[in-house]
């Protein structure tokens, strides 16, 4: 099984005791991909620092709505013309716990979605109690390669979202008992999914209270597996082959390598709460 993690925040203090070990038996275990997503300045600047570290990590830069009276747009633009950096994000809108005020969410979100179709660059989102207000953002700039991270919403959401081209990410939520989440498994169509964690947080249901990671990803391949009536396989191979097109993977022969350089950047304690 070939495995993609889309979305996962390695530089995080969480991971400080073990990083490097970590990644190479990430990829000793048949993850070949990590995007490593920025939330804020610091955690962008680390994600990449670490993506230059790895051939076969990738960043992505952005300002979380946790984040968003923080927001540079001229840091942004400089990121976006790093080679490592494939995407805007995670950027979006958060009204369940409203760190920042929504005025100030919704001008920040606008800005860098318009940012990223300027710079020709994958949206991904960041959603929660915002649908109609995220929905309603991205179409007003044109937006037209986002992935709905953490997918939250019911299948009338789901269904606008794929209508427009858009992709789908499930994460372990989909393990946990009260996840609702079954029938839009079944209805996303096989090219508009994805995998990740969302590493350290979400771990899978037999791993609630422990730090997630990379290497719970298969979990997530397993539920969907299960739901869709197919083989883990056959979903980590689908979500492998979409994200690869999604964020645009250059060609690079490299296979992962560990590198024993430690990751030297500092993550203060994140405001990002799931």
């Amino acid at each position: 099984m070939r495995l993609f993690e889309t979305h996962a925040h390695l530089d995080l203090p969480d991971f400080e005791p073990d990083r490097e070990a970590l990644i190479q038996k990430c990829f000793d275990s048949g993850i070949e991909y990590i995007i490593n997503v920025g939330f804020n300045r610091e955690t962008s600047l680390n994600s990449l620092e670490l993506a230059k570290k790895h051939p076969h990590i990738f960043a992505t830069a952005g300002y979380h709505p946790h984040d968003a009276t923080e927001f540079d747009a001229e840091f942004v633009k400089r990121l976006a013309r790093e080679k490592k950096v494939l995407a805007i994000g995670e950027i979006g809108l958060d009204f369940f716990r409203n760190l920042s005020p929504f005025t100030v969410q919704r001008d920040v979100f606008y800005n860098q979605a318009l940012l990223a179709v300027d710079y020709d660059l994958p949206i991904v989102v960041h959603n929660r109690d915002a649908h109609q207000e995220c929905f309603k953002i991205l179409k007003s700039v044109n937006a037209k390669d986002v992935v709905f991270h953490c997918f939250s919403g019911d299948i009338i959401f789901a269904q606008q979202v794929l209508d427009e081209g858009w992709m789908i990410s499930f994460t372990a939520t989909v393990t946990y008992a009260n996840s609702n989440l079954n029938d839009v498994i079944r209805m996303v169509p096989a090219d508009q999914f994805m995998l990740e964690t969302d590493c350290p947080y979400l771990p899978p249901q037999h791993h609630r209270g422990e730090r997630n990671s990379p290497l719970h990803l298969h979990k997530v391949a397993e539920k969907l597996a299960e739901v869709r009536e197919t083989t883990p396989n056959e979903i980590a191979e689908q979500a492998f082959i979409n994200a690869h097109r999604f964020f645009r993977v250059p060609p690079d022969p490299v296979k992962p390598q560990h590198h024993k350089a430690g990751h030297k950047g500092k993550s203060k304690k994140s405001k990002k709460t799931k």
